[in-house]
């Protein structure tokens, strides 16, 4: 039986791919655990400094939750389903919108449900010119449960991301562009190109100053201006006493590159 979710590196970028290219890459438990299991040996894995997340196929990123598994959770009643697959769903899109390693999600096809979840929780998304969203629980009856309610009107706006929740319409790369969901809409073929050309330009700056970039953006996002004014005060503390630090400021002073060693 192959893997649901395959990892390879180039240089110190981990790309994982879902593969579950004949059922549109659908999120079931076994794929969520995967995913779970593969971005906590990444995240402390000193030789990877950011991941590339990507669907098998030329369909689909993700078409969201496996509907026939998590349909058997729902007949045995709240707590299961709770238990099986919303707390599943929402500790994966937790785990990555809290990655400390930056986490750019290339979108290659249809984005629905939870695949829609995951782009949002991610921290940077590039779309293809082929990808198509949409927030279809409603169709079946259900609000999302990967943090769809939440996440979507924090990037779109409110009257944005409720007409796309209750009526469950698809809509293009293009509006995912306009509403902040995606950074970039780029020509198909040049998608991963694309991706992995952002994580190269991250991973030119110290991985210390990055994770203390996303741990301010995603800790202080949701709370006041003065808490989260504290909170990055915070981080910069923290990097006060580090070698990547004074190596960045020495470099600049000298008019040279800097050499980062992530210490």
């Amino acid at each position: 039986m192959s893997e649901t979710v395959l990892m390879e590196t180039s240089g110190r970028v981990a790309m994982l791919t879902l593969n579950r290219p004949e059922k549109l890459n659908a999120l079931n438990y076994t794929t969520i655990d995967r995913l779970l299991s593969l971005l906590n040996a990444v995240e402390t894995d000193p030789a990877i400094g950011a991941v590339v997340l990507t669907g098998a196929g030329e369909r689909a990123f993700s078409a969201g939750g496996d509907i026939p598994e998590f349909s058997e959770s729902v007949r045995k009643g709240p707590d299961a389903a709770l238990r099986d697959f919303v707390r599943r769903g929402q500790a994966l899109t937790a785990r990555l919108e809290a990655f400390s390693k930056p986490v750019i999600v290339a979108v290659n096809g249809l984005a629905f449900g939870g695949g829609c979840e995951i782009t949002e929780a991610a921290h940077l998304a590039i779309a293809s010119d082929r990808a198509e969203f949409a927030k279809p629980e409603i169709n079946l009856g259900m609000p999302p449960t990967f943090g769809g309610t939440q996440r979507l009107p924090r990037l779109a706006g409110r009257k944005r991301a409720l007409a796309l929740l209750l009526t469950g319409d698809r809509f293009s790369p293009q509006t995912a562009l306009e509403m902040g969901l995606v950074n970039a809409v780029v020509p198909h073929e040049r998608l991963m190109t694309e991706a992995f050309a952002l994580a190269e330009r991250i991973l030119r700056h110290s991985p210390l100053a990055a994770s203390r970039i996303i741990h301010a953006v995603t800790r202080g996002i949701n709370t006041t201006i003065a808490e989260g004014l504290d909170i990055e005060a915070e981080q910069f503390a923290r990097m006060v006493p580090t070698h990547d630090l004074r190596e960045g400021l020495d470099a600049w002073i000298a008019r040279r590159e800097p050499r980062y060693s992530g210490m």
